[in-house]
């Protein structure tokens, strides 16, 4: 991960950079609580490593586009495949993991140079979405918001990865409607014990066994995560994205996950249909996937961010 993108993007040719204001030394640390992606870029996944920079990826082509938070200042450092890159995150060796969306393929990228390090290939018929993924200390989860499973990347020897997958049904209390966008988010309980999903049709929050497959819907007492996109575990703090209501839910989690209590809602008056979020200090950063705007070649996007609560 690079510490001096603006110095990387000099080195490199053909890259995309884009700036949220010029650059001056006064700016040079200022991490801007708003700044531009490429035109045309249809973000959806954020993630955010331990060093201040935000990776995105493109709903267009599966670009993979870099920021640095300090600046604002960004570059394309991963050209795509053609088909969507849609859920992110990157772990301490500097992989990143990339949903493949309708694809239905999953990526690991090295975050530094942009090489891909592996492809699997998790579904080929029409009925996929890869969705999202979540990285903890063993493995690589994808969801896929078209069919009633999870898949496995399971790290070998110093986290070595794997040439192969599994594939991990889930059932119990959730129940796939066809057609529509069921799995969406994931995340780690507060204990790492076991993942929870967020079932975007049913606005339901799921608890999964990483064992069986078995899910337990999670006791919000009574709230709905209608529209529910990304999740961001902290501590014991639950982020939830609610697309489309321009809102993050904010819940205390028991420490196992089976149960969580609504604290606050964060609105803002930029957001513009944000999907995911991922932090870094003491803010959250989300991308505005502007859902609800046609798409066209000059479609502006940006980020912004917010205080945590």
């Amino acid at each position: 991960m690079s510490r001096t993108l603006g110095a990387l993007a000099a080195l490199v040719l053909g890259v995309s950079l884009v700036t949220a204001a010029p650059a001056t030394a006064a700016q040079a640390h200022a991490f801007p609580t708003d700044f531009p992606l490429p035109d045309g870029f249809m973000p959806e996944g954020i993630a955010i490593g331990a060093v201040p920079t935000a990776y995105f990826g493109s709903r267009a082509d599966g670009d993979l586009f870099r920021v640095d938070l300090r600046t604002g200042v960004g570059e394309v450092f991963s050209q795509g495949p053609g088909t969507p890159s849609v859920g992110l995150k990157v772990d301490w060796r500097q992989r990143l993991f990339v949903s493949g969306g309708a694809g239905g393929d999953g990526r690991v990228v090295d975050a530094r140079t942009g090489e891909i390090l592996k492809s699997y290939k998790f579904a080929s018929d029409t009925s996929t979405f890869v969705n999202d993924v979540v990285v903890t200390d063993d493995a690589a989860y994808f969801t896929d918001s078209r069919k009633a499973v999870l898949y496995k990347v399971a790290f070998g020897r110093h986290g070595r990865l794997p040439e192969s997958f599994t594939a991990l049904p889930i059932s119990g209390d959730f129940v796939l409607t066809p057609g529509v966008n069921n799995a969406n988010g994931i995340a780690e309980t507060p204990d790492g014990k076991a993942l929870l999903i967020v079932q975007s049709n049913t606005g339901q929050l799921h608890r999964v066994d990483v064992q069986s497959g078995e899910t337990a819907v999670v006791d919000l007492q009574g709230e709905v995560l209608t529209n529910g996109d990304g999740l961001l575990v902290e501590g014991r703090t639950l982020y939830v994205v609610q697309n489309r209501l321009n809102t993050v839910a904010v819940f205390s989690l028991a420490k196992d996950g089976t149960s969580g209590k609504l604290v606050t809602k964060i609105t803002d008056s930029r957001f513009d249909v944000p999907t995911t979020v991922a932090s870094f200090g003491h803010r959250l950063y989300l991308p505005n996937a502007r859902f609800t705007t046609p798409p066209t070649p000059a479609t502006t996007y940006n980020a912004v961010s917010v205080p945590k609560v």
